[in-house]
């Protein structure tokens, strides 16, 4: 059971991934688009019993710690969507894990084996092979989306250290789910106006629709993925949802027709060693 709804966690975050590349080449705001994904994540999770009273001064302030890595790092991976491939951005955000793991070694105390010191060099290899040396006016626009996903990713490393660390001093999980729904919510109309961002052209039809449906994956990830470590062990768990950008690369070489070069390919088999060494 635990590896099922570890599948569904890893295909809601493809998908998800994969729309955040599909409304990144749209001219519409990107602070409204997160606003409404905040607003269908809330809906979809509000009936799970959350427990504000719980060590509420715990709570809250994890919770705030927790949405701002979540708002700040998404926002950052649609915009780097802006410049580089879906693949890559996805693959890279999805590394994250090894900030996670050094974070917990230093920070939390946990002990940083020989095989994840490896994950590490097979992270830095995959950043290298994505990475494009040509000084030219495109690939310094791909070097920018590259710069903006391995930020995200540190910023999605953040949150999962937090989240971790709120939880083991007695702050409650659901709660903070919550809480971070009201920050994309409110942060995402904050961006669009600090952005200046059209406002209207986000309420039309497709971008409202997407928006939804990206609610609502976001929502699945993370009930699946709360699902998933009740029943299966965290590091298979994980480790299956992490691989979530391999779904991600499949519907953007399908239905967007991104290249994929011998570099891009090296850099994925990187980043699966990458996960799996630091699962282990």
């Amino acid at each position: 059971m635990g590896i099922l709804l570890a599948v569904c966690s890893l295909v809601c975050s493809a998908l998800n991934d994969f729309l955040f590349k599909v409304f990144s080449g749209k001219k519409s705001s990107v602070g409204i688009f997160v606003s409404i994904v905040g607003v269908i994540w809330f809906a979809a999770l509000c009936l799970l019993p959350a427990d504000f009273s719980r060590n509420w001064q715990t709570t809250l302030f994890w919770g705030i710690v927790s949405g701002l890595f979540s708002l700040v790092g998404n926002l950052l991976l649609i915009e780097s969507m802006k410049y580089q491939s879906a693949g890559v951005c996805s693959t890279i955000y999805r590394l994250n894990l090894v900030g996670v793991v050094i974070g917990a070694a230093c920070l939390l105390g946990e002990h940083l084996d020989f095989h994840r010191w490896i994950g590490v060099a097979a992270a830095v290899g995959a950043v290298i092979c994505f990475f494009d040396f040509d000084k030219s006016g495109a690939f310094a626009k791909a070097r920018l989306g590259l710069f903006l996903a391995l930020t995200a990713s540190l910023l999605r490393a953040g949150l999962g250290l937090s989240c971790k660390y709120g939880i083991m001093r007695g702050a409650d999980p659901n709660a903070i789910s919550l809480m971070m729904s009201f920050f994309w919510i409110g942060g995402g109309a904050l961006y669009c106006l600090l952005r200046k961002e059209p406002f209207r052209a986000s309420f039309k039809g497709p971008m409202l629709l997407t928006g939804v449906i990206s609610g609502l994956f976001v929502a699945g990830i993370v009930f699946f993925m709360n699902s998933a470590l009740k029943y299966g062990d965290a590091s298979v768990v994980l480790t299956i949802a992490q691989m979530s950008f391999l779904g991600t690369l499949v519907l953007s070489v399908i239905f967007l027709k991104e290249k994929l070069s011998a570099k891009k390919i090296v850099g994925m088999i990187c980043g699966i060693a990458a996960i799996l060494l630091m699962s282990l």
